[in-house]
C-alpha cells in the first residue's frame, strides 16, 4: 500500500516538474524590447577616461548583425571589442581601444543591433553617449537620402561630416575620417546628434569598404553644395549617385583568336584602338561594347602573329600595349533572335550574331507574309555590326517567315551561316494597352520621359522640348513604371555628379504608382509635379 502510494506521488511529482520546465500554451506573445537599466560609467558621464564600459539589461539580450549596424562617432581608428558576441548576457562589456580625443562627446549607436535572447525584439536604436569633456554636445542634424537614379530605397549607407577648418581641403573625404558619422534611422531619413557647433562638409556614402574614406572605383556618393553651420533647424535631401570616373585605359587580354578584351574606367565615348604593328593586308576589325562591363571587345581578322602593338586613346589620352597572342582557337558563327513566337506591333525584327558581321548577300534573305507575298525591307546594322535590324511594315494579325540560305551572311572572320527560319507572329491592336500621360507644372524643359517594366528597363523613352503630353502604345499586359529626366545640360540623356566640380546629378522623379496595363484599355494618368 505505501509503496503504490510513493509510486504515484512521484508520477505527480515529475509531471509536475515536466509542466513546469514546458512552455505555457495559450500566453501572450512578448513582444517588449529589452530595457536598459544602467551603464557603468553612467550613460552620458562627462570627463570620461574609462577603458571599460558595462551596459545593463533587465533581461538577457545578445548582439545581431552589430558589425554593420553600430556607428561610432567621431569615428575611433580601431573599432572597441564588445563582448559577449555570439551568446546572451544581460550586461554587454566594451572594451576602448583608442585613444579618445579631449573635450569630445562621443556616440556608441547600435541602431537595431541589441535584442532580446528569445524573441528577437529590438531596442530601436539604441545608444550610448559620453564626453571626455565638461558638457554633452547636443546639437544634431537630419535629412533624407535617396538614390539619384533607382525609385527603391537604399540601405547600408553613412552619412558625414566634416568640419571646416584652415586645413580643409576637398580631398579630405578620400584620406580621412570624418568628424562625425551616421546612419538612417529607417532606411530613408537620417539623424545625426551630439554635434558641436560650427561649420561642415556634410555626403553620404554608399561604403562598401566601411571605412569611412570614398572610393570613387565603387562608392556611390551624395553631398549637399553648401557647407552648412551648426546649430540648425533645416533639414537636408542628398541624392547617392555612381560617379563617373576620369578615362583610364587598363591592360587588355586575349580572349580568343581574333577578339582581344581591353578594359576602361570611366567613360568610353570617343574612345580609339590603333593597330601600331606593321601594316596587314585586307585588315579588318570591330569595337564591341560589354554591355554592363567596363570592357570593350576588339575583333580582327586573324594573322599568324605573336604579338601586336596598340594605342588606347581618347581625347588627350593616350597609352600603348601590348598583346601577346597565344590562342589557336576561332569562334564559329552563331545566329539567333529574340523575337520567336510574337513581334510586338512597335518591335523591330532583328538578329543577333556572336562575331561582327562584315557582309550580308540580301539575294538571300527574304521574308513572306502569311500569304506567301514578299514583304520589302530595308537593313541596318548597330554599331557593333553584330545585330542586323529588319525595318519593315509592321501589321496587325500577320505571320512572317524569315529565310537565310547558306552565305547570307559573312562575319569578320569569313565564316557563313547555314540555312536559317524564323517564323513570328503578331497580334490585334485590342491585344495591347495604352498609358496617355500628361504632366503638370514643368518648370524647365527639355525633359526625358521614360516607360519601365518591373526591371527598370527602358521599355520606351521620349524626349520633350515643350510638350507636356505623352502616348505610349502597343504595351503588353503588365505594371510599368514612369520617370523624368531633366534634362539640363540638353544632351538627351541622364548625367551623374562630380563631387570635386560641385556638379549634382540631372533630377529625375518618379509617378509615385505602378501603371496596370491591360489589354483593349487606355491608363489615364496625370502627374503633378511640385
Amino acid at each position: 500500500m505505501i509503496f503504490r502510494f510513493l509510486s504515484i506521488l512521484v508520477g505527480i511529482l515529475i509531471f509536475v516538474g515536466c509542466a513546469r520546465r514546458g512552455k505555457p500554451e495559450g500566453g501572450e506573445e512578448d513582444v517588449d524590447p529589452p530595457i536598459f537599466l544602467n551603464a557603468e560609467p553612467s550613460h552620458e558621464s562627462i570627463h570620461f577616461k574609462e577603458e571599460k564600459i558595462r551596459l545593463n539589461f533587465n533581461e538577457y539580450v545578445k548582439l545581431k548583425d552589430v558589425n554593420n549596424q553600430l556607428v561610432i562617432s567621431p569615428p575611433m581608428k580601431n573599432r572597441p571589442i564588445i563582448t559577449p558576441a555570439g551568446s546572451a548576457s544581460k550586461t554587454l562589456k566594451i572594451r576602448i581601444l583608442d585613444t579618445l580625443q579631449k573635450n569630445t562627446t562621443y556616440t556608441l549607436n547600435f541602431g537595431n543591433s541589441v535584442e532580446d535572447n528569445n524573441e528577437g525584439n529590438a531596442i530601436i536604436n539604441y545608444k550610448y553617449v559620453f564626453s571626455t569633456g565638461d558638457y554633452i554636445d547636443s546639437l544634431k542634424i537630419k535629412g533624407s537620402i535617396k538614390d539619384a537614379i533607382r525609385k527603391d530605397t537604399i540601405e547600408n549607407f553613412s552619412v558625414l561630416l566634416y568640419k571646416i577648418t584652415e586645413a580643409y581641403t576637398d580631398s579630405i573625404i578620400f584620406k580621412e575620417q570624418p568628424t562625425y558619422a551616421g546612419k538612417t534611422i529607417d532606411s530613408v531619413n537620417f539623424e545625426i546628434t551630439n554635434l558641436k557647433e560650427g561649420k561642415y562638409l556634410i555626403i553620404a556614402l554608399r561604403d562598401f569598404t566601411s571605412n569611412y574614406r570614398y572610393d570613387p572605383r565603387q562608392d556611390k556618393i551624395g553631398f549637399y553644395s553648401e557647407f552648412i553651420t551648426l546649430p540648425t533647424e533645416d533639414t537636408y535631401d542628398i541624392s547617392l549617385f555612381k560617379e563617373v570616373p576620369a578615362f583610364e585605359a587598363t591592360r587588355p587580354s586575349e580572349v580568343k583568336k581574333g577578339r582581344i578584351y581591353f578594359g576602361y574606367e570611366g567613360d568610353p565615348k570617343n574612345m580609339k584602338i590603333d593597330l601600331l604593328s606593321d601594316s596587314i593586308p585586307d585588315f579588318k576589325s570591330a569595337l564591341v561594347y560589354e554591355e554592363g562591363k567596363d570592357s570593350v571587345s576588339y575583333w580582327y581578322t586573324p594573322m599568324e602573329r605573336d604579338s601586336l602593338v596598340f594605342k588606347v586613346s581618347q581625347n588627350e589620352y593616350m597609352k600603348e600595349f601590348t598583346v601577346r597572342l597565344r590562342s589557336k582557337e576561332l569562334d564559329s558563327l552563331m545566329v539567333s533572335s529574340k523575337y520567336s513566337g510574337t513581334l510586338n506591333l512597335k518591335d523591330t525584327f532583328s538578329i543577333a550574331t556572336n562575331i561582327p558581321i562584315d557582309k550580308i548577300n540580301r539575294r538571300k534573305i527574304t521574308i513572306l507574309d502569311k500569304d506567301s507575298l514578299d514583304v520589302s525591307y530595308i537593313t541596318s546594322f548597330d554599331q557593333s555590326k553584330m545585330k542586323l535590324k529588319f525595318d519593315f511594315e509592321v501589321q496587325s494579325n500577320q505571320e512572317y517567315k524569315f529565310k537565310f540560305l547558306p552565305e547570307a551572311i559573312t562575319d569578320l572572320f569569313g565564316n557563313v551561316n547555314d540555312t536559317l527560319n524564323f517564323n513570328i507572329k503578331t497580334k490585334a491592336p485590342d491585344d495591347y494597352g495604352i498609358i496617355s500621360f500628361t504632366v503638370k507644372n514643368i518648370r524647365n524643359f527639355p525633359i526625358i520621359v521614360q516607360l519601365l517594366d518591373n526591371q527598370d528597363a527602358i521599355i520606351e523613352s521620349i524626349y520633350s522640348e515643350n510638350e507636356s503630353y505623352f502616348r505610349f502604345e502597343n504595351l503588353e499586359t503588365s505594371n510599368y513604371w514612369i520617370r523624368i529626366i531633366f534634362d539640363t545640360n540638353k544632351n538627351k540623356k541622364w548625367d551623374s555628379g562630380n563631387f570635386l566640380n560641385r556638379i549634382q546629378p540631372e533630377k529625375i522623379i518618379y509617378f509615385p504608382e505602378k501603371i496596370e496595363v491591360q489589354s483593349n484599355w487606355i491608363s489615364d494618368k496625370t502627374f503633378i509635379l511640385e
